[in-house]
């Protein structure tokens, strides 16, 4: 722990997550930024299936056998007096709704570009998402010992497609083979390019007047022509326009070479927020709740079961966002229910150990049985609601088949505790016993089948289902009724109880919307409002 007095601990924390485009090198920077912290011992990129070595935020199977990241975890460390909770977020688009999760808990966020290739699409719609809840980026251009875009460019590449203001705080001596090193531009010292230099590439600073013996003519022609026009045209950095989000500060380096990757974690040291004013309903008001608030308060972002194999556990992930928690503390849900939290956990993805106290950004685990859902807010009176975190309509439904109809009681619990995790939807129809699934991506259904079998031991098969697409409707119960009798067979329940349409087809949801205007057929759900 630092040695800040306990009342100002929360003003250390500096919780964050990283965005990219699947392939931009994110969980490799991941581990980077963790081995540059000294918080692991050994770093490396993301590895070809069939090598021993695996990156410490990947920790399910899949994800090491696919050598993607398909769910979220936290990774806790320390760097330079500040406390860090990393949210690694999943890379793959197909799981875009635990991704959507994760920000809600983030107070800032760094995007990965690739820089062959700026802005991509799954990018453009991470950081719609930061903009819903003013989440300030730091962007960083990775890659640059391949060859890449003109730093200009990628610049404008932000600017155009994202409506954020470039800040470059360095400037890259050219890319590729012949990538030399990167300017920084606040400080006016040049960082040279070793890959052979060790354990982390970015060598020590220089003066400006000592880079041109580093570089060939042509490469510092250009990084001379280059600094001068980013001082001439882009903006000066401005802190409140970045955690306003108008503005993003921008690195580049090599996450596989490690370079940059110090210069990355001092400047989040230095700019990033820490934890931000969350707003609330209490008692029925609206009201914002303060990090420095004495009452221990905090939301349910992610819920995880079969961590631990050998003890299958469940474990809430919850975000502090007031108060200071101590071991043992009483907290009560805002559905009244109460709970003694005897076991929190620090992460370190998988591993984890026993916190005996923590505060406002802090992430904690709480280990439960079923209590806590995504969504649900704590506090120690029980009277603070958060806003809800929202499920969104599937985008593909499938119909859960089993090949021993004796274990469907299983297959039941299985189904249920993984839609709770967030990994797929679960609904049941009004009519015929089959469990129908929802989910936005193929690869959703195909890690739920994975987990299905492999932590509960079941083989199941998830076929095609008639339907195409699932609403929520909502209305008066009368009008709900009616329209129900006369849908049975389309009608189901969520894992909540909420009636569901399941249409089969987007003609046919605009059919009904037509028919029944006094009924609402909604793409999304917030469990909590």
């Amino acid at each position: 722990m630092t040695t800040t007095p306990p009342s100002a601990e929360w003003a250390t924390r500096r919780t964050y997550a990283i965005i990219s485009h699947p392939d931009a090198g994110k969980t490799t920077l991941t581990e980077n930024l963790l081995f540059a912290a000294g918080s692991i011992r050994l770093a490396g990129q993301v590895r070809a299936r069939g090598e021993n070595r695996r990156t410490r935020s990947d920790w399910m199977k899949i994800e090491q056998d696919r050598g993607i990241s398909v769910s979220a975890s936290v990774m806790t460390y320390e760097h330079r007096g500040l406390t860090f909770n990393l949210l690694d977020t999943p890379g793959h688009e197909d799981f875009s709704e635990d991704t959507y999760r994760t920000l809600t808990a983030a107070d800032s966020a760094i995007m990965v570009l690739d820089a062959a290739r700026g802005v991509e699409p799954r990018t453009l719609k991470l950081v719609e998402v930061c903009r819903l809840r003013d989440i300030p980026i730091l962007t960083f251009i990775n890659k640059l010992d391949r060859e890449a875009l003109a730093p200009e460019e990628l610049l404008d590449d932000i600017q155009d497609k994202l409506a954020l203001d470039t800040a470059p705080m360095q400037w890259p001596a050219a890319s590729g083979q012949r990538f030399g090193g990167v300017m920084d531009l606040k400080r006016d010292a040049f960082i040279p390019f070793r890959p052979d230099a060790g354990e982390l590439s970015s060598g020590r600073p220089v003066p400006a007047s000592e880079m041109a013996g580093l570089l060939s003519d042509d490469v510092h022609g250009e990084l001379v022509e280059g600094i001068d026009m980013a001082r001439e045209l882009c903006p000066a950095y401005n802190q409140q326009s970045y955690e306003e989000g108008h503005m993003t500060p921008v690195y580049f380096g090599s996450a596989l070479r490690r370079f940059g990757v110090v210069e990355l974690l001092d400047a989040l040291a230095e700019v990033a927020p820490g934890p931000q004013v969350e707003k609330a309903v209490v008692r029925k008001a609206e009201a914002e709740i303060a990090p420095g608030d004495k009452q221990v308060s905090g939301f349910v972002f992610k819920v995880q079961a079969n961590m631990d194999p050998n003890h299958r556990d469940r474990v809430a992930f919850v975000r502090l966002a007031s108060g200071r928690f101590k071991r043992g503390m009483k907290l009560k849900t805002d559905k009244g229910k109460s709970l003694t939290v005897s076991s929190p956990i620090m992460f370190f993805a998988q591993d984890r150990e026993i916190a005996d106290e923590a505060f406002a950004g802090d992430v904690i685990g709480i280990p439960n049985h079923g209590l806590l859902r995504v969504g649900d807010s704590l506090s120690e009176a029980g009277d603070i609601l958060f806003a809800g975190i929202p499920n969104f309509a599937p985008e593909i439904l499938r119909r859960a088949r089993l090949a021993d109809p004796l274990k469907a009681k299983h297959l039941k619990k299985a189904l249920e505790s993984l839609a709770e995790e967030g990994v797929t939807q679960l609904f049941r129809p009004v009519i015929g016993g089959d469990f129908i699934v929802g989910a936005v991506g193929q690869l959703q259904i195909e890690v739920m089948a994975e987990r299905v079998a492999a932590e509960y031991g079941i083989d199941v098969t998830f076929e095609a289902a008639p339907y195409e697409t699932a609403r929520w409707i909502s209305g008066s119960d009368a009008d709900i009724e009616k329209f129900a009798d006369r849908h049975k067979s389309a009608i189901a329940e969520d894992i909540d109880g909420d009636p569901v349409f399941l249409a089969k087809s987007a003609w046919e949801v605009s059919y009904s919307e037509e028919k029944w205007p006094d009924l609402k057929f909604l793409r999304a759900k917030e469990r909590n409002r």
